[in-house]
C-alpha cells in the first residue's frame, strides 16, 4: 500500500481536532482513504478507474460524516444539538433530518418495550466506561431516572417536526448516529461516481456498508473483532451487498470485583444489561438497521440470541 497524498479539506465546521484525512493506493485503480470521525477510525475503499473522482467522492463523503458529526455532537456549541436543548419546556420545529431520526428512535423504543431510549444519555454522569472499577451510587442513579424516558417528551409521529423537551432531559443520538452516518457516506460516495463503474466500502469503528461487490466481481473481506486478541478478527466475512454492525463491551466496560459491566444500559433502572453477549454482529440491508438490532439483542441480555432469531437475519454472537 502506498501513500499518495493528505485530503485538505475546507470544511466550514468547527472540526480542527480532526487531522487531515490520507488517501492510500492499494493495487491498481484501488484507493484507501482514512479519516477520523465520531471518536472511530473510519476508512472508506474505492476501486475505480477515475482516479481524480475518487478524491473528489471522498472529500464530499467525509465532509457528510464530519457535518453529522457537528450537528449532533453534545460537544460542540451553536450547533443543532445545543439548539434542541436551549429551551427547554417550549415547543421548537425540528428540522426534516432530525425529524426522521426521532421517528427512527420511537420505533426503536417501541421494537425494544422501552429498552433503547435516547433519553437515557443523562446516566453517563453516573457511569463511565473505561475500564475502571468505581461502581456509582444508587442515589447517584436515582437522581437521574426522574430525567429519563421516552414518554416524557411531548412528540407524537403525527407531527414529528415538534417537540417539546422538559427541563432537564436530554437527548442523545449517539446510539444511532455512526451508522447513519456510514450510510450516508456511502449515498455521497456512490452519487459522486455514479458515472463511472467504481466499488465502494464504508468502514467506520467496524459498523460497514458497501455499494455490492469488488470490480472483480468477488466480495469483499471483512472481519470481526476479536473479544479476547485486539486488533485480530474473530471470524472473516464475505460481504457483497447492504451492511454489518457490531455491538458490544469489548473497549467499554466496567469491571469490579471480577464482574464486567456493560456500557449498554437499562433506562428503566440506570444499570448495565447483564448476562448479555459480549459481542454482536449483525447484517441488514443499511448500516443503520443493522446497528439498532444489534443493540436490540444486546439489550434482551441472556435471551439475546433467541431475539435475533426471531428476527430472522444473519449475525455472529461471541461469550
Amino acid at each position: 500500500m502506498t501513500f499518495i497524498e493528505e485530503l485538505i479539506i475546507d470544511s466550514s465546521f468547527n472540526l480542527s481536532k480532526h487531522p487531515n484525512p490520507s488517501l492510500w493506493q492499494e493495487g491498481q485503480h484501488a484507493y484507501q482513504i482514512q479519516f477520523e470521525c465520531m471518536a472511530s477510525n473510519c476508512s472508506i475503499l474505492i476501486e475505480c478507474e477515475a482516479f481524480e473522482l475518487v478524491k473528489t467522492a471522498a472529500k464530499n463523503a467525509i465532509i457528510e460524516a464530519w457535518r453529522i458529526e457537528y450537528k449532533y455532537s453534545r460537544y460542540q456549541k451553536n450547533n443543532t444539538f445545543s439548539d434542541i436543548h436551549s429551551t427547554p419546556d417550549c415547543w421548537q420545529k425540528l428540522d426534516n433530518e432530525s425529524a426522521q431520526l426521532m421517528i427512527f428512535a420511537n420505533h426503536a423504543y417501541n421494537a425494544s418495550q422501552g429498552l433503547f431510549d435516547i433519553t437515557s444519555g443523562i446516566l453517563r454522569e453516573a457511569w463511565t466506561f473505561n475500564g475502571n472499577d468505581k461502581l456509582p451510587l444508587q442515589n447517584q442513579i436515582d437522581a437521574l431516572l426522574p430525567y429519563v424516558g421516552w414518554k416524557k417528551l411531548a412528540w407524537s409521529t403525527e407531527a414529528p417536526e415538534q417537540l417539546k423537551i422538559p427541563l432537564g432531559m436530554e437527548l442523545d443520538f449517539g446510539g444511532i448516529g455512526k451508522e447513519y452516518a456510514v450510510d450516508k457516506v456511502l449515498t455521497i460516495c456512490c452519487q459522486t461516481l455514479a458515472s463511472k463503474s467504481a466499488a465502494i466500502l464504508v468502514n467506520c469503528g467496524g459498523d460497514l456498508t458497501c455499494s455490492g461487490v469488488r470490480l472483480n466481481g468477488e466480495s469483499w473481506k471483512v472481519g470481526i473483532e476479536s473479544i479476547s486478541r485486539h486488533n485480530k478478527a474473530q471470524q472473516i466475512i464475505a460481504l457483497s451487498s447492504g451492511a454489518l454492525a457490531t455491538s458490544g463491551d469489548s473497549k467499554r466496560f466496567l469491571l469490579k470485583d471480577g464482574i464486567r459491566y456493560s456500557h449498554v444500559l437499562n433506562p428503566i433502572t440506570g444499570w448495565p444489561i447483564t448476562d448479555a453477549p459480549r459481542s454482536i454482529t449483525v447484517a441488514a440491508p443499511t448500516c443503520i438497521n443493522a446497528g439498532i438490532i444489534a443493540t436490540l439483542a444486546l439489550l434482551q441480555g441472556k435471551h439475546a440470541e433467541s431475539f435475533l432469531a426471531s428476527i430472522k437475519t444473519p449475525y455472529w454472537l461471541y461469550n
